[in-house]
């Protein structure tokens, strides 16, 4: 009787794992004949390939460093700005405050909170000219930070990397169109509003910030990085990026309103700096994705394959610019080989892959 039970136990066995290794069989075909159609048909293909390159440049963990150090070069570089503006405008303290409102209305919600706890560097003289120094030096860190991140995306190699001198100035070069886009989106604000009329008053600002900062992403995709770039090879990210930034502040009123209640709930005074990164983070991302766009379509990086083996012919390019890119030394040389496999055929589409 034992050994019947045993033997019916074992055969049970034998079926269950019969059943896994079918309905296991079945998924990889279906997933195989999903892989080989996005594969064809390069409105799938492109997203698929920005997908994949994003994940093998670890991009998350640059969009991560991205929103800490722009968290900590937020607050000096708006303790400049508003020391700047009181220095320059000590006059006009509306256009001061105009141009402050300009500056964090890309901080939905929270903006308000930043303005109300931002003041400006006291002193006069030498003393007020180091202070401001120092903290532009402080507010550096996001540039440098999104400098490193350009250049992994784009694959350059470390020997090729600038370095501190090339980097300062085009990290002060960077704030300095920024400052100059603060100015810009204060005098299309103000636009809007003198036409007097409803529908215009409203379009017409949100035209002109989405043109604006078009203007202000393709100038950081062409300086962040260290290998020159044609600018129209830049504007196809230049267009998801600035596009994907004008919902954001459309929609990020709602989004933080309500991540910030919630937050509140849960940490109290922490549930500004919580929201404050994550609203960071979400830029950061969104910033990389379109950079990522920009590589794939300017190095021709898909088709890609989603359950390799086989590697096509993107999957093998980034592998290799993968490898190369931690060249250091300019006598260091990494050279990249894939070694043959052999695959079963695969089958057209509607069969199933033999087992």
């Amino acid at each position: 009787m034992a050994r019947r039970e045993r033997r019916g136990s074992r055969a049970g066995a034998r079926l269950m794992a019969a059943s896994v290794k079918d309905v296991v069989g079945r998924a990889r075909s279906l997933l195989e004949r999903v892989d080989r159609y996005q594969q064809r048909h390069p409105v799938l293909a492109v997203p698929v390939a920005v997908v994949r390159k994003f994940g093998d440049d670890q991009a998350g963990n640059l969009a991560a460093l991205l929103a800490y150090y722009g968290f900590f070069s937020l607050f000096p570089l708006l303790l400049v700005l508003v020391t700047v503006l009181d220095f320059a405008l000590a006059g006009n303290p509306d256009l001061q405050a105009r141009l402050l409102g300009s500056a964090l209305a890309q901080f939905p919600v929270i903006g308000n909170q930043l303005g109300e706890n931002i003041g400006s560097v006291q002193g006069s003289g030498l003393a007020l000219v180091v202070g401001v120094l120092g903290t532009v030096w402080a507010g550096l860190g996001i540039t440098q930070q999104a400098q490193n991140a350009m250049n992994a995306v784009w694959g350059v190699p470390r020997k090729r990397w600038p370095g501190l001198g090339p980097r300062l100035a085009r990290g002060l070069g960077g704030l300095t169109v920024l400052g100059g886009g603060i100015l810009a989106s204060t005098a299309v604000s103000g636009l809007g509003t003198a036409t007097g009329l409803p529908v215009i008053s409203r379009v017409l600002p949100f035209l002109g910030s989405l043109l604006i900062n078009m203007a202000l992403f393709e100038f950081a995709f062409l300086v962040l990085t260290a290998l020159p770039q044609p600018w129209r090879r830049l504007l196809p990210g230049t267009v998801l990026a600035a596009a994907g930034w004008s919902v954001l502040q459309v929609a990020g009123s709602y989004l933080v309103t309500r991540q910030l209640s919630n937050a509140s709930d849960v940490y109290g005074t922490l549930a500004f700096v919580i929201v404050l990164l994550s609203w960071l983070y979400l830029g950061a991302q969104l910033f990389l994705y379109a950079a990522e766009l920009n590589v794939v379509l300017a190095k021709r990086l898909w088709p890609r394959s989603v359950i390799p083996p086989p590697l096509t012919e993107g999957d093998k390019r980034v592998l290799t610019e993968l490898a190369k890119a931690e060249e250091r030394r300019p006598e260091e040389q990494v050279d990249v080989g894939f070694a043959a496999q052999e695959q079963p055929p695969r089958p057209p589409d509607g069969e199933r892959s033999p087992r």
